[in-house]
């Protein structure tokens, strides 16, 4: 009986951790794309499913002098929390962008055929918090030395990018890639380019952190993320 105890809850174990990994692409399979369909579905009339894309900036600068900031550093489930935890960041949502299908879905993106990247958009206010301050966060949250993804997750729609919406976000980014890679002394394979429209992910990938915290930690864990971050960023790395 005891026996028996031990191996169900084993099993109930390793279920949940593939359906976990299988959520964020890990691994891209077919099993994965199966698990996938049937985990955390919304429903049709969810909020999220055919959002607009925003333009950056994405707020008017008149109303309260807000700004935004995109960046991409593989499974947007885990961007979102280190920029939540800045002082002075008012909102971050995850989302889709620099590709050309206009509102992309999650199944499409994962496919890696609508060019388009997984990022989360940093709504923030300059008063308070500096863009410096955001990309300092930001490198410490990536390996920017991989060229084929982020971590476990691998395919273009997982790559590293700062995607900039002024040309002042521009030099800092550009600067900024430059320490980092005299600091750890290797090639950066994270892209610097323009900022284009950013389509908001369905509303079930939102703040996916705190929603389903247990999880989103062991995703984290089985990716390999904190261990990667840790060897490359030491007592910096971001969590």
């Amino acid at each position: 009986m005891l026996l028996a105890t031990l191996m169900l809850k084993r099993f109930l174990a390793i279920a949940l951790l593939c359906c976990t990994l299988a959520s964020c692409g890990w691994p891209n399979s077919a099993l994965s794309s199966k698990l996938d369909s049937r985990l955390d579905q919304p429903s049709l009339d969810q909020p999220g499913l055919d959002q607009p894309g925003l333009d950056q900036p994405s707020l008017d600068p008149a109303k309260g002098n807000l700004a935004t900031a995109t960046f991409a550093g593989g499974c947007f489930w885990c961007m979102e929390g280190p920029f939540d935890q800045i002082n002075g960041v008012i909102s971050t949502t995850s989302g889709y962008t620099g590709g050309q299908t206009k509102n992309p879905t999650y199944e499409q993106v994962s496919s890696g055929r609508t060019s388009h990247t997984e990022s989360v958009q940093v709504v923030y206010d300059p008063k308070k918090v500096d863009y410096a301050t955001l990309l300092n966060t930001y490198w410490h949250n990536v390996d920017p030395t991989d060229s084929k993804g982020q971590f476990c997750d691998k395919g273009s729609q997982y790559r590293s990018g700062i995607f900039y919406a002024t040309e002042e976000q521009a030099r800092f980014a550009k600067a900024s890639k430059v320490k980092v890679a005299e600091e750890i002394n290797q090639a950066i394979a994270t892209e610097i380019t323009p900022a284009s429209v950013f389509y908001p992910a369905e509303d079930y990938h939102q703040d996916y952190y705190t929603k389903n915290p247990v999880r989103y930690k062991i995703y984290r864990k089985g990716c390999g993320r904190d261990r990667r971050l840790s060897q490359l960023w030491g007592d910096q790395a971001g969590h």
